[in-house]
């Protein structure tokens, strides 16, 4: 409960997982509650110092919490220990980027010229013989990112190509950690 209260109150979840446990049924429950709250998210493993280490085991480790946590994988994900002080401020640091990825405007005119000609490349697929043609985007004004696409049909746009909108703002635009709202209005 207290868990579920903080992350209603804050910003950015750290949230502190144990590396000798892993990725647990009650981690994933907390942070689909922040990712349902539409908080920035950083992923803090502690006592990555206990850890038998290779080349590869930071990597594997990572892999496997980003599959537990699928369809939402960009999160920061760094290994700490608390007990040896070692890449606490790294967490730190990342929690203040996704702050600021959170708390980021995009001007319309600069998210037209960027998402429009990839709509245009890779255009909704046509539903019951009818083209969809989405005119122009803008960011809302609210405390997390929340992007309108206005088209002609928006009732016929699908949840795979809003994904597909989703990772495009991603790779253009830096939103690691942070859940973005994206919806589909009448032009």
């Amino acid at each position: 409960m207290r868990s579920v209260r903080a992350i209603e109150h804050c910003d950015v979840c750290i949230h502190v997982i144990d590396a000798s446990r892993g990725f647990e049924s009650q981690d994933q429950r907390i942070f689909h509650i922040a990712d349902r709250n539409k908080k920035g998210i950083v992923i803090l493993v502690n006592k990555w110092d206990l850890q038998d280490k290779s080349t590869e085991t930071a990597k594997k480790a990572e892999e496997q919490i980003k599959a537990k946590i699928s369809p939402f994988t960009d999160v920061p994900v760094v290994f700490v220990s608390a007990l040896h002080k070692q890449r606490l401020l790294k967490g730190l640091e990342a929690a203040i980027q996704v702050h600021k990825n959170r708390s980021q405007k995009i001007a319309t005119s600069i998210l037209n010229e960027v998402m429009l000609p990839l709509i245009e490349q890779h255009p909704p697929p046509a539903t019951k013989g009818k083209y969809i043609r989405i005119k122009y985007c803008m960011q809302l004004p609210t405390a997390t990112p929340t992007f309108v696409f206005f088209a002609n049909l928006p009732q016929y746009i699908k949840d795979p190509y809003k994904r597909y909108i989703e990772n495009q703002l991603r790779q253009n635009f830096d939103f690691s950690g942070v859940p973005i709202q994206i919806y589909f209005r009448q032009k």
